[in-house]
């Protein structure tokens, strides 16, 4: 079955049309333009802020004038993973996207269902000459994956609905009223090189699952950069390890799927031996969540420059050190959790090392605690850390009235009650509210499974629903 088949008609069109324009986070000019074109040819008023937002406001339908204004809001961005074997380039091509029977997925990439579909559902609700509603405000916010740039340079004044509709969450039996706050923990280094004295080995890591770090943290799954950690401090010890490369992993919201070390070693045979036997326990205790997980540990004959023994040793130990997956669940919402870290990108090249790090948490000061922890552990091994991209958590307010409408709205339609939730993951919910304090804000979607990772896909029957429920939601806003 073609996209152009799948109903809701007016969602998959604009969502197609979406997904042929590249986005990537921090590079959304062609994107913003066009949400631009596409606000003016329907003639409505819309408007790019000096951040590169965009806004478009659409008058309330016939009858509904009295009616609280309504903020509709998603993000433009997208989250850009592709599989090692696939060619693509997300600056310059558009999303390959196929039916797979009742999901949409991508061949090979994201789909950029998070936060596509959002992006879809407002441009079709804009475009509805059928559907009542009050007065809209339709927010279009860049570079929510990578900085949340976009939402935290949306100025005061700019919006005057009473009620934000944030269409970013992957669940569709769920309402979200509560979100973490994230951190960026950056540490960094420059060695000196000199020539490997031992025999070069190369370690690599692929077939993961991967995932968003903040939804997915608490699943078990592997980390590529702390599966390498694990087998290199496993021959520190009597291999003189010196390392000559190292590249795990990718966004710092992206658990990461894949990585790779080269390294050189006293004895390869020897190392080889007991890496392997490290390998078949882990295989072993990731058998039920990661059955794709390969590991591979081989001589490799080019020679290289490395890095000293005792440099490398201090990266291993730094590696081995930091936090990686929750680090504490919400002592107030069950099965929530507080706070986490993402150890997701790991980089040495000549000498060169990066390691970037995401902390969540919907408490500040265990945010801190746990970037403080980090921090600790790299100063230790004599990286410079840095902190950076800081952004607040979205506090519950379970009883505000567009939480009760929603709740009654979904119970009636689907005979059944919501689950009434706060996430791990990073909404603009927290940061528009520090502009907004007044405004109600709740979060909505679709079901989305694999977001951030290539097997990223959207449930059709789940797309339907959701409209619906959104749809019902407009009508029936509460007058001023």
């Amino acid at each position: 079955m073609e996209l152009s088949q799948l109903k809701p008609q007016l969602i998959w069109k604009n969502f197609s049309a979406l997904n042929s324009v590249p986005r990537p986070s921090k590079k959304e000019e062609k994107v913003i333009e066009f949400i631009k074109k596409f606000g003016e040819n329907l003639g409505l008023e819309t408007a790019v802020d000096e951040v590169g937002n965009v806004i478009i406001k659409k008058p309330a339908t016939k009858g509904m004038e009295d009616r609280k204004a309504v903020v509709l809001q998603s993000h433009l961005d997208m989250v850009c993973q592709k599989n090692s074997d696939i060619e693509f380039d997300f600056e310059t091509q558009g999303i390959q996207m196929e039916v797979d029977g009742d999901w949409v997925k991508a061949k090979g990439t994201t789909l950029g269902a998070d936060n596509g579909i959002g992006v879809a559902s407002i441009m079709s609700v804009l475009e509805s000459n059928d559907i009542a509603h009050p007065a809209l405000e339709a927010l279009f916010t860049i570079d929510e994956e990578t900085g949340m740039t976009g939402a935290l340079g949306l100025k005061p004044g700019q919006l005057h609905g009473k009620i934000l509709l944030n269409l970013d969450t992957e669940e569709d039996d769920e309402i979200d009223i509560g979100c973490a706050g994230g951190i960026d923990v950056t540490a960094s280094q420059t060695y000196n090189v000199e020539s490997a004295k031992g025999q070069t080995v190369k370690i690599t890591v692929k077939g993961l699952q991967g995932g968003h770090s903040g939804m997915d943290i608490h699943k078990g799954f592997g980390n590529a950069n702390v599966i390498l950690g694990r087998l290199l401090y496993h021959g520190i010890e009597n291999q003189n390890i010196q390392l000559i490369s190292i590249d795990g992993g990718g966004l710092r919201n992206a658990i990461p799927r894949e990585g790779n070390a080269i390294l050189s070693v006293r004895n390869s045979v020897e190392f080889i031996e007991a890496a392997n036997s490290l390998k078949a326990s882990i295989l072993e205790e990731f058998a039920s969540v990661e059955k794709d997980l390969h590991i591979n540990i081989e001589t490799f004959s080019t020679p290289e420059m490395a890095i000293s023994t005792e440099d490398s040793k201090k990266i291993i130990l730094a590696l081995k050190a930091a936090h990686n997956g929750v680090y504490r669940m919400s002592p107030d919402v069950a099965d929530l959790v507080e706070t986490s870290n993402n150890i997701a990108r790991v980089l040495l090249q000549n000498g060169e090392l990066t390691l970037m790090n995401l902390a969540r948490s919907s408490v500040d000061s265990t945010k801190n605690a746990v970037a403080e922890q980090l921090k600790s552990a790299f100063e230790l091994a004599g990286l410079k850390v840095e902190f950076s991209g800081s952004y607040p958590g979205w506090k519950p307010k379970p009883g505000s009235e567009i939480v009760q409408l929603m709740e009654k709205i979904y119970e009636k339609d689907f005979g059944e009650k919501p689950m009434v939730v706060a996430c791990h993951a990073g909404l603009e919910c927290g940061i528009i509210g520090a502009n907004y304090p007044e405004m109600e804000m709740v979060s909505f979607g679709p079901t989305i499974r694999g977001a951030h990772s290539p097997d990223e896909k959207a449930n059709i029957p789940s797309v339907q629903k959701f409209w619906g429920f959104l749809k019902e939601i407009l009508a029936n806003i509460p007058a001023k």
